[in-house]
């Protein structure tokens, strides 16, 4: 397939103050990420950073696209939310194959099929069931489907659903407080937390308690998760009324909700983020890390979020060009993946959406 080009358009900067509300004043500053002891080895990784001057559009047509994971020969599988299609995307573009199809997916609201994760011939799913959120596994040729975790708390908003493998090998799951606020804080309760489970779906090794499956708590509704070079995670969370979030996350850390929405004014029960947006300049979703930027999708805020990991000021880009941003991801050729969501119900639609843009590695 022949990659169509776009033009570029001006990055868009959003406007954030440092106080307790949002207010048209300076870009948000971001707070250098501290050293994390025990942080896991790194995986080998590109680190480069993309050229985002040179968008390239490789697949159109797309229904709600939400996970995206890479494959070893650089072709990627995409799921869409309401149909429960998994869609196979050549490195190089071209016309959408499907390749699976999740059954039992109970789309609505902000349910469905969402996540995905790979790991050696296994495909990992997040999806909405008739009566719960639940990871499942299974095989391209057929082997599978299985469950492999099950039981959280499902809603019309606040599914979480964002997986992926760290580089510990672990699966790390993003959830979210299905509205009920309360179990955010309930060490218990899966939902509103960061897990990590082994590729079985069990309770890792070295969790902060035994047997637990939650890594970190109080949080909303966990839509992003990516890793530095370093090994240091990220966690990238809507906020409510006021702020939105990008973590640093550590095993057994409390981040507040629904106590504290973005910064907690120095309580020291409840981690800090290293940088928060004003709700309408966000709504942050996917995330990855390249070089030494950490990028985050925006939904509300239809823009690409740059945030400088040696600390800085957190920069906009292509605000309101592509519209509603759902999913960034690096692939293995060290290019930039970029999803929109304008057909999910909450955007306008383009000509062509949804789509998959790609920024290639400079």
């Amino acid at each position: 397939m022949t990659i169509t080009r776009l033009a570029l358009a001006a990055a868009g900067v959003a406007v954030l103050t440092a106080c307790s509300s949002p207010g048209p004043s300076e870009p948000p500053a971001v707070d250098p990420v501290p050293t994390v002891s025990g942080a896991p080895e790194p995986s080998a990784s590109a680190t480069g950073e993309p050229d985002l001057s040179d968008p390239q559009t490789i697949a159109t047509g797309l229904d709600v696209p939400w996970g995206l994971a890479f494959r070893d020969d650089g072709s990627a599988l995409v799921a869409e939310r309401d149909t429960g299609r998994i869609l196979e995307i050549a490195a190089d573009g071209g016309k959408p194959r499907e390749v699976h199809r999740v059954r039992g997916v109970a789309s609505g609201g902000e349910g469905g099929l969402l996540g995905l994760a790979i790991k050696d011939d296994w495909v990992y799913a997040y999806h909405t069931a008739a009566d719960d959120n639940r990871i499942i596994r299974f095989r391209l040729d057929g082997g599978g489907p299985e469950v492999v975790f099950d039981g959280i708390v499902r809603g019309s908003r606040h599914n979480g659903g964002r997986i992926a493998f760290g580089p510990d090998g672990m699966l790390y799951v993003g959830t979210g407080d299905a509205s009920e606020e309360s179990r955010s804080q309930d060490r218990d309760d899966p939902s509103g937390k960061i897990l990590r489970l082994t590729p079985e779906g069990r309770p890792a090794p070295g969790n902060p308690r035994a047997g637990s499956p939650v890594w970190s708590l109080g949080h909303r509704n966990v839509q992003g998760l990516a890793w530095d070079s370093r090994g240091r995670m990220y966690g990238i969370e809507f906020g409510q009324d006021t702020w939105d979030e990008v973590n640093v996350i550590e095993p057994g850390r409390n981040y507040g909700w629904p106590e504290v929405e973005g910064k907690g004014d120095g309580d020291d029960r409840y981690t800090d983020p290293i940088v928060q947006w004003a709700t309408d300049d966000a709504s942050p979703s996917g995330a990855a890390v390249a070089g030494d930027t950490l990028y985050v999708a925006g939904l509300k805020g239809q823009r690409l979020w740059t945030v400088p990991l040696g600390g800085g000021t957190a920069k906009a880009e292509f605000t309101g060009e592509f519209g509603r941003l759902r999913t960034v991801a690096v692939a293995p050729d060290g290019s930039l993946w970029l999803t929109t969501s304008n057909t999910d119900g909450r955007g306008d639609t383009r000509d062509g959406d949804d789509r998959i843009l790609r920024f290639p590695a400079s």
